[in-house]
């Protein structure tokens, strides 16, 4: 079957498979949590773009990741509504996997590249009539928080994916695994390179996360019952993952080993999984490839033909007016009017302990004089999907509504998918990132707000070190010991980042906005060649794919 509508250019007719847990596609197709969502779909948009010989491989969440509602009491309400999507076609071919010895027959369906402008995906689901209840519900919902149901989905992505493509009559040369979730795909392939060797010249894999929660681990006994290996024999799949002697398997270390290449998604974060990988025998090579998003999709139009005809009051008209947009959200979720004269800072991503959403109220009498001064005035929103299970997070989240309903220039806003986050990044002066340092991989939020004018305020750590010039493109919160005790890191951080919004940031904004208009149009201007993701889709071509180990 013929998957592409546009021609391979020849630079790229290396044919990959691009597997990947989540697609952040568009707005109706709700199959994404977060970054690495985000990230798989600015790089399907790029090789749509550059016509390369890829495809995507995932699969088709009946119900999603979860909708952000609200509870009577405006606190956050996980909500589970099943999907439909027309604009996808229901593909004859079908497949069978083994879970736990029993057959699971796998339908795909295929996003064609038209639809949203990216490489074509094939979207696998088990939600079908041919299955009993039990096998339906793998494919249910994002990031299952049963074990279980968490294996049997990457099984069904890894083994199921590779042979959707071999139904589809699909040669592929490079099957590239974004994050460790489909490493099943790897014993499927053993019958078509039954040497490790040779298999490895067909596999590449991007690590994400130093996270441990991004990095899974499991008994390889209970592995090997839930068919993970593919009916691989428990001393055939020892001996080929290198777990002869430890039951506790990484699918991060599996990856590695069955590799030729893999990459980190920074520099920083090349070195950190260096460090964080060294004793891990016969593993490949780990380079970075930084992470990167598309500008062609994310950027306002408008906003960056003010910034190249080199017209700054339109520029600042422009963004005035995509605050109005902004704040037109706010009131209908808040009732708060937002007034975008005035100075507005955003954090916005995945609510986890780690990235630190109220690191700004750390100091919460520091934190009420910011938000009552008059004389430079600020209004914040606070916006992002905590993991619905992640009890700490959801409190996290629930207790800043619970301060917000004290302030008319608070808000925590629901719905954060890629139309909120869009207007976010649009609408928003300061776009702040507050990270424990080394725990950033990269951290792509800040690119897309700083395509769009929104200043890029951050820990050193991820993407920005590559990108910041601070005072010029960015600010940047001052490294500190990262080997302090988590409380004292806490509260340094919180001081160097209020010290510098407070006599800095909010200064330039409200005494020279010549100055805060130059910010503006440095970072929109040089986050623009090596940020795009058109930079980093041709790297994996080069470094990644037509690699030769």
């Amino acid at each position: 079957m013929k998957l592409h509508s546009y021609d391979i250019s020849p630079k790229c007719t290396t044919s990959v498979a691009y597997f990947s847990m989540e697609f952040a596609i568009d707005q109706a197709l709700k199959i994404y949590s977060g970054g690495l969502g985000f990230l798989a779909g600015s790089h399907m948009r790029s090789a749509y773009d550059l016509k390369q010989n890829v495809v995507g491989i995932g699969l088709l969440w009946s119900f999603g990741y979860y909708d952000q509602e609200r509870n009577e009491d405006r606190t956050l309400k996980p909500q589970y509504t099943r999907k439909y999507y027309y604009f996808l076609e229901e593909l004859k071919e079908k497949v069978t996997v083994k879970v736990q010895t029993k057959d699971v027959v796998v339908k795909a369906f295929l996003l064609h590249a038209e639809v949203f402008g990216t490489a074509p995906i094939i979207l696998l689901s088990t939600d079908i009539d041919e299955n009993d209840y039990l096998s339906r519900t793998i494919t249910h919902k994002l990031y299952e928080s049963n074990e279980r149901t968490r294996v049997a989905q990457e099984i069904v992505l890894g083994i199921g994916g590779v042979k959707i493509l071999e139904a589809l009559g699909r040669k592929t040369d490079i099957y590239h695994m974004n994050e460790g979730h489909a490493l099943p795909l790897v014993y499927e392939l053993t019958k078509y390179y039954p040497q490790i060797e040779s298999l490895r010249e067909h596999v590449v894999f991007t690590t994400h996360t130093p996270e441990a929660s991004g990095n899974e681990t499991h008994d390889i006994n209970f592995l090997h019952e839930m068919g993970f290996f593919n009916g691989l024999s428990l001393e055939k799949a020892r001996s080929l993952s290198g777990y002869e002697n430890d039951d506790n398997f990484s699918l991060t270390v599996g990856a590695l080993r069955a590799s030729k290449r893999a990459n980190a998604v920074s520099k920083i974060h090349g070195k950190v999984s260096n460090e964080m990988w060294h004793h891990v025998s016969n593993k490949c090579e780990i380079i970075s490839i930084t992470n990167a998003q598309n500008k062609k999709y994310w950027t306002d139009k408008t906003l960056i033909r003010a910034l190249d005809e080199h017209e700054d009051y339109e520029l600042v008209a422009r963004k005035k007016h995509l605050k109005k947009v902004l704040f037109d959200e706010v009131a209908d979720q808040t009732g708060k009017m937002f007034d975008p004269e005035i100075f507005t800072i955003v954090w916005a991503r995945r609510f986890a302990e780690y990235k630190r959403p109220g690191l700004l109220k750390y100091d919460f009498e520091r934190f009420i004089k910011l938000i009552e001064n008059t004389q430079m005035p600020v209004q914040i929103i606070w916006a992002g999907k905590p993991y619905p299970t992640d009890h700490g997070a959801v409190d996290m989240f629930n207790e800043l509504i619970h301060i917000s309903r004290q302030y008319p220039n608070i808000a925590v806003l629901i719905g954060y998918e890629l139309f909120l986050s869009k207007l976010l990044k649009q609408g928003s002066d300061l776009w702040l990132n507050t990270p424990r340092l080394t725990r950033e991989a990269s951290g792509t939020s800040g690119m897309t707000a700083s395509m769009n004018g929104s200043v890029h305020f951050s820990i050193n750590d991820g993407w920005h070190p590559e990108f910041a010039r601070d005072g010029k493109n960015a600010f940047t919160i001052p490294e500190i010991d990262h080997n302090l005790s988590i409380l004292e890191q806490d509260r340094l951080d919180n001081k160097n980042m209020m010290d510098i919004l407070e006599n800095t940031i909010l200064p330039i904004y409200y005494t020279n906005q010549h100055k805060w208009t130059r910010i503006m149009k440095n970072a929109m201007t040089e986050i623009e060649i090596e940020f795009d993701s058109g930079r980093m889709a041709k790297e994996y071509f080069e470094l990644m794919y037509n690699y030769k180990a």
